[in-house]
């Protein structure tokens, strides 16, 4: 249930995942990881050789250590360091640090080493940046180097010709715990990001609707001015070519062009007068009463097909209070509204309630209601992308809702509102009056604090109006 209001990526041209996450990583960033690997590589092998005696084949180290070595600097010469990889060039990145791992850990004793558990490294890097595809290969080539260090490798010997080993019952126990560590890890850290991801990409795309509302209000205050501003020297031309008017007889051509001025200029005063009637851009217009502000949110969708009741009540008796007109509130009820108006069958409610304390407002409609299960996960950025036109056809409407949803409970709650999604009460236990509203239900609560405007001191002169800033 997608907001019109919301921008949205084209269904024709999604972008691939890879795209959208995988060419986030600079290449600099790779070469300083790999260059802080290579110096702890090295590091490694002269306290193995130095302080612990152990024969190992240096030469070999050396040439494994200098692969990284040489691809670091080919990089560091060809391409600039300020480079965007693209998801490609970070999985063969990921997938050399990998293979260069395993070939270290073959010539060092294999599963027997401890430092065999960072071959689980590249796959949770994987997993936060690349795409699933790619994870899941890599993951593979992990359990594939594990099963073959497990059995295949340059045992360690001390100094003595001894050859450190560990039980074979240990050797399973770290090959079981690598395929445990990659899948978990990968698991894991893919939902976490993905979870980050959508969230960004949610706040993103909130941001941007509440930058559209801005700009639409900012305009409409230019038009209500443009129309105040413009009424004087209209009403003065008009006043000056009727009296000229009375100065010319009857078919005379002079007669006939400045009947032509009179006629363009009550047809502008038209146009300005349907353009902006608030008046000039002064306070007042910035606010208005709750129920004004709710009627205006919910304005675009009156005449759509569907009856939009509006009700309000004062719970204690106190005078209706007044808010300012903030976007973020404008544009979340309207989405809201929206979302009713697309599921219900032919009537929606919206309800105002205030107390010296709160301010309500309850939206509801006749349709059938969030499903049960979706409930506690309304107002998560769901973000899906059907592939083809079978699969939107397949799907309900409401497993699209998650993004606009997201954006009017995200904007409204930046305004200090708490949301609350229910259904409407069960058919069986509703009575006659109230069998009608058995769709979704939704409740936006403010604290008075949060939103009215304090009028305890009354109105005060307003002084000279401000400039409207184009």
């Amino acid at each position: 249930m997608q907001s019109d209001n919301t921008p949205q990526p084209s269904p024709a041209y999604p972008l691939p995942e890879g795209l959208r996450r995988g060419s986030y990583i600079r290449l600099r960033t790779i070469i300083w990881l790999r260059w802080a690997a290579v110096f702890g590589q090295l590091a490694a092998l002269f306290v193995a050789e130095s302080y612990y005696n152990l024969r190992l084949e240096v030469s070999l180290f050396y040439l494994v250590i200098g692969a990284s070595v040489l691809a670091n600097l080919i990089a560091m010469f060809v391409f600039p360091q300020n480079r965007r990889l693209s998801e490609p060039e970070n999985f063969f990145m990921v997938l050399f640090d990998l293979l260069q791992l395993g070939a270290l850990l073959f010539l060092a004793g294999g599963l027997n080493n401890p430092f065999s558990v960072l071959i689980v490294g590249p796959v949770a890097v994987s997993a936060a940046v690349l795409s699933t595809r790619s994870t899941i290969t890599l993951g593979l080539i992990t359990v594939l180097i594990a099963s073959v260090l497990s059995q295949f490798y340059y045992p360690l010997r001390t100094d003595q010709g001894y050859i450190l080993r560990i039980p074979e019952i240990f050797i399973f126990g770290t090959w079981a715990a690598v395929i445990i560590a990659v899948t978990f890890l990968g698991v894991y850290v893919r939902r976490i990001a993905l979870d980050a991801n959508a969230m960004s990409e949610a706040f993103q795309a909130a941001q941007l609707a509440l930058s559209r509302e801005q700009k639409l209000t900012d305009l409409g205050g230019v038009v209500a001015a443009a129309a105040h501003e413009l009424g004087t020297p209209l009403a003065t031309i008009k006043l000056t070519s009727s009296e000229l008017l009375d100065e010319f007889p009857e078919g005379s051509e002079l007669r006939e062009d400045i009947q032509l001025i009179v006629d363009q200029t009550d047809r502008c005063r038209d146009i300005l007068r349907s353009m902006g009637r608030a008046g000039k851009d002064d306070i007042y217009m910035r606010q208005a009463p709750v129920t004004t502000v709710v009627q205006d949110a919910a304005s675009p969708h009156i005449g759509r097909g569907r009856d939009i009741h509006f009700h309000e009540e004062s719970a204690d008796g106190t005078p209706q209070p007044e808010i300012y007109r903030k976007p973020e509130i404008i544009h979340g009820l309207r989405n809201l509204v929206q979302n009713a108006v697309d599921f219900s069958r032919t009537n929606v409610w919206v309800e105002t309630i205030w107390s010296a304390d709160s301010i309500t407002v309850r939206i509801q409609d006749d349709g059938g209601g969030f499903p049960p299960g979706m409930i506690g996960r309304i107002g998560d950025p769901f973000m899906r992308r059907r592939t083809n036109a079978q699969d939107r056809a397949r799907k309900t409407a409401y497993e699209g809702m998650g993004l606009g949803l997201f954006i009017a409970k995200t904007l409204l709650e930046r305004s200090g509102a708490e949301l609350n999604f229910a259904n409407g009460p069960n058919h069986s236990q509703q009575t006659d009056s109230e069998s009608h509203r058995s769709g979704a239900l939704v409740i936006v609560r403010w604290k008075n604090d949060d939103i009215a405007i304090d009028k305890s001191e009354g109105r005060t002169p307003l002084g000279a109006n401000r400039p409207i800033e184009i």
